[in-house]
């Protein structure tokens, strides 16, 4: 039989935490934090149950000192329990104004402060630590002025009269299960950590930060206290991931050994499944497309907590079946054939989905998502201006496009993206199918030609390094980036049609022109071309880009980039 620790009387929240853990636990009772990590160490208990955040309440403050001395136990696990606060007295229809002393715990009160301070602004707030024999003086002494506020069961339990129910909307607390073995990983994990009294040092906490930021590892919870002791500051940290996973370990060992440079500088509270104290509407992604792209964001997802479900050409499951268990269908395939997925598999979507699509074209596809769709599903476009490569999203560039149908699920996802730090930028399908010609279309058509002008004229590709300024080599690393990928995905960009095909053809009309001027050695009008392009880009822009290329002139000054 499992035996619990927990913070008392009987039906008290620490009470219901423990049975809705595990019903048929044998529960312990005790007034104070300590003495249940007590109960754990000594072997009375296999679990202590310790409250660390309540919605409406904040932090326990008690808890951040409890865990500073847990030695032998580790945080395993948490049960996030719905507080329902009601107030409770000798008659159902007391009178509130009238009411001189209510009767409870500190922490309830402060959960309650909005209904107090409404309805029983004038009466003395009176903090005990037996609730049960407060409770029952109350019934027995008939204290008709007086009113108990806890929860329903001990009203009941105490044999008083129930006045209101529900004093205190959208309250829940997150109990810490402090267990006698470190738990396993799942896949969605996180991992509690604490350090030691540390020593003033300039910079410190931003140092530690970083550390778990550029390894695009998300912090949940950040909080800091002066020791005691000492007075000296102690940092806790909650981080999404196990500490056996590769990426939290190496961050928890720089930090300890190159950050702070103090040995056993770091204590690690436990790893536990990740809770999640926000109201997800999502709980299943399917996927339609089973490419590297489409791995990558599954991936992404299952470590938010997400389930996924991915079909594609090979899969046994098809896409027909995997939309009727889905909250989401993304569709993730080659350009060229989004709009006949959608065409296809569109129509099978029902009022309360949502169908997002992952593309680098805008117009065409939403034109298409918003004509099959029905009237209650959510269409929005997501472009991703990054490949399966990247290690995170983390300042990388990503346009949506939202659309009239977009909406909560539609959000849910976008949230996804800001939380792992993607740069989001809010399109019209004009505007990004235009600015998608300039920065893709357009280059990639340069790219693919001027490897086409090497060959034809057979030059040398390991001369091209030795005539070449710094700026030339820009269009020179674009080709061979483009050469050295998938060409499919190249073709597909060349291939986009809309308001990205229009800045092709508008290029191509002024390189003739160029191209004319320059062989009329027409220079004063190249110079008067050169003065109006500039006079169309603002200072700033000039000013970043310029300083942009110095640095980029900076890494390709180096002789090591410049040929074996």
């Amino acid at each position: 039989m499992t035996v619990i620790a927990t913070l008392g009387p009987q039906g008290s929240d620490g009470y219901q935490a423990a049975r809705q853990y595990d019903p048929q636990a044998t529960v312990l009772l005790y007034n104070h934090i300590p003495d249940l990590i007590a109960a754990l160490s000594d072997g009375r208990a296999d679990f202590a149950f310790v409250p660390v955040y309540n919605t409406r309440e904040g932090e326990v403050r008690e808890y951040f000192r409890v865990l500073e001395g847990l030695e032998q136990g580790h945080w395993i696990d948490n049960v996030v329990l719905p507080i329902n606060v009601s107030l409770g007295g000798i008659r159902s229809d007391q009178r509130l104004d009238q009411v001189r002393t209510i009767i409870g715990r500190s922490t309830v009160f402060r959960q309650c402060e909005e209904f107090i301070s409404q309805h029983m602004p004038d009466a003395t707030l009176v903090s005990v630590r037996d609730l049960e024999a407060a409770a029952l003086d109350m019934r027995d002494k008939c204290h008709e002025h007086q009113v108990l506020i806890d929860t329903e069961e001990v009203i009941n339990r105490a044999g008083l009269s129930l006045i209101a129910r529900e004093l205190a909307p959208y309250n829940r607390t997150r109990f810490a299960v402090i267990g006698r073995y470190s738990a396993a990983q799942t896949g969605y994990d996180a991992t509690a950590i604490m350090t030691r009294p540390l020593a003033d040092r300039v910079g410190l906490l931003v140092d530690i930060l970083n550390e778990f930021t550029r390894r695009g590892i998300n912090i949940l919870d950040l909080r800091s206290e002066n020791d005691i002791k000492t007075q000296k500051l102690q940092i806790y940290l909650e981080v999404e991931g196990h500490q056996q996973s590769p990426m939290v370990e190496e961050a928890l060992t720089y930090i300890e050994n190159k950050v702070i440079q103090v040995k056993q500088s770091l204590k690690i509270l436990g790893s536990f499944p990740r809770v999640d104290m926000r109201i997800k509407r999502i709980k299943t992604f399917g996927f339609i497309g089973s490419g590297a792209m489409t791995a990558w964001f599954a991936e992404k997802l299952r470590g938010e907590g997400y389930q996924t479900i991915v079909c594609g050409r090979t899969s046994t499951l098809r896409p027909e079946e995997m939309i009727e268990r889905v909250d989401v269908v993304l569709i993730c395939v080659p350009i060229s054939v989004t709009a006949a997925m959608i065409r296809q598999y569109g129509g099978l979507l029902r009022d309360g989905q949502a169908l997002i699509l992952l593309a680098g074209e805008s117009e065409s596809p939403l034109q298409t998502a918003l004509e099959t769709t029905a009237t209650g599903v959510e269409v929005m476009l997501v472009h991703n201006l990054w490949g399966p490569q990247a290690a995170t999203m983390k300042d990388k560039n990503v346009a949506v496009v939202r659309t009239r149908k977009s909406g909560s699920l539609c959000s849910e996802f976008e949230s996804f993206l800001y939380k792992y730090g993607a740069e989001i930028h809010l399109d019209s399908p004009e505007k990004h199918d235009t600015l998608m010609g300039v920065s893709q279309k357009l280059p990639t058509a340069i790219s693919v030609a001027l490897a086409m002008t090497l060959a034809e004229h057979r030059i040398d590709f390991s001369d091209i390094d030795t005539h070449s300024t710094l700026t030339s080599l820009y269009g020179v690393l674009s080709m061979a980036r483009v050469h050295n990928q998938n060409p499919r995905t190249y073709a597909e960009i060349m291939a986009t049609g809309g308001q990205g095909e229009k800045i092709v053809a508008s290029f191509i009309t002024h390189l003739q022109q160029i191209a004319n001027l320059a062989q009329h050695s027409r220079i004063d009008q190249l110079c008067e071309i050169i003065a109006e392009n500039k006079q169309a880009m603002p200072p700033f822009f000039l000013k970043n880009k310029m300083r942009q290329a110095r640095a980029v002139d900076a890494v390709l000054s180096d002789i090591g980039f410049k040929g074996d």
